[in-house]
């Protein structure tokens, strides 16, 4: 498709904010101010990568080649709700918490559970995110995204492929997300707010530097005595406190007595410790339970 609008301009060995503070640098950045400019980006390098919040991502000491596009212009943060409807539309780059207010303040409920998520919108909606109480998939109407090849697509809920922690949207960059959420009371909407804050509060380390949850939630191959039964989807952070994970550390880094599926980081750590740690509270639970986590965090690694 034709492409009239130029690149934006490209920051070179640009560090790459992630939640946990660490890790390296892109040799380049850039950060559209249109869709014309990211399909533009994507013309120049299809297989950019895409920062959203940082929140979900561990970027290697080593940093990345290719290049790193962030959605944080205002073009891409936008917000309109409806509150009659309940219909939200809003930008792939909008920050979740921030939304999630926004509705909460109007009386629109639905996504209020995914309070104390950190992503973007966009990275929200790719990964399935969510928790105990709700996830994405259920709050999810429609996507608007770009493919490799720079053109517009519209994907609407039935046609997402909406699983565990995934959508089925490879290769697609979230350039806009709309959300079917529930009119109601807004002071009923913020108790319920306020409750879930304070329940996430009493039981995960929030204010540490972590990325939220390290690993996927398996599902279980045997019987565990005490865990779950074969078939059965457990907590990760269950099976690494049951195996004695919490407090195991790499360098100046550890993982949290609070919640088990999370790493505090301290100052001095650094990508490689982190990598260390997952390596050992992998090891950990296969050796005891014959488990073997998978990683929710997404690593990024330099491939050239």
């Amino acid at each position: 498709m034709a492409r009239t609008a130029t690149l934006p301009e490209i920051e070179r060995d640009a560090p790459i904010p992630t939640y946990f503070k660490v890790g390296g640098r892109a040799d380049r950045m850039a950060h559209p101010t249109s869709i014309e400019e990211l399909q533009a980006c994507l013309n120049a390098e299809p297989d950019l990568r895409v920062l959203g919040d940082g929140a979900n991502l561990l970027v290697d000491d080593a940093g990345v080649s290719e290049l790193v596009v962030k959605l944080d212009h205002p073009a891409f943060r936008n917000v309109e709700i409806n509150e009659s409807t309940g219909i939200v539309t809003a930008g792939g780059g909008a920050d979740l918490a921030k939304l999630i207010h926004a509705c909460v303040r109007t009386g629109l409920t639905g996504i209020e559970g995914l309070i104390g998520v950190p992503a973007s919108l966009g990275g929200a909606a790719f990964m399935n995110a969510g928790g105990a109480y709700g996830q994405m998939a259920d709050v999810v109407k429609s996507v608007t995204a770009l493919n490799k090849q720079g053109e517009i697509v519209h994907i609407s809920r039935e046609n997402i492929a909406y699983a565990y922690r995934t959508s089925g949207l490879f290769d697609l960059i979230i350039t806009e997300v709309e959300l079917q959420l529930t009119p109601g009371d807004p002071e009923a909407a913020r108790n319920r707010l306020k409750e879930i804050m304070d329940q996430k509060a009493r039981t995960q380390p929030l204010a540490a530097k972590t990325c939220g949850c390290v690993f996927r939630n398996p599902v279980l191959r045997h019987d565990l005595e005490g865990i779950g039964q074969a078939h059965q989807r457990v907590g990760a952070g269950l099976l690494i406190d049951r195996a004695g994970g919490k407090g195991v550390s790499c360098g100046p880094c550890v993982v949290s007595a609070r919640h088990a599926n999370f790493i505090e980081t301290s100052p001095g750590a650094s990508a490689s410790d982190i990598l260390c740690l997952i390596e050992k509270v992998q090891k950990l639970v296969h050796d005891r339970f014959d488990v073997q986590l998978e990683t929710e965090v997404v690593v990024w690694r330099r491939s050239s």
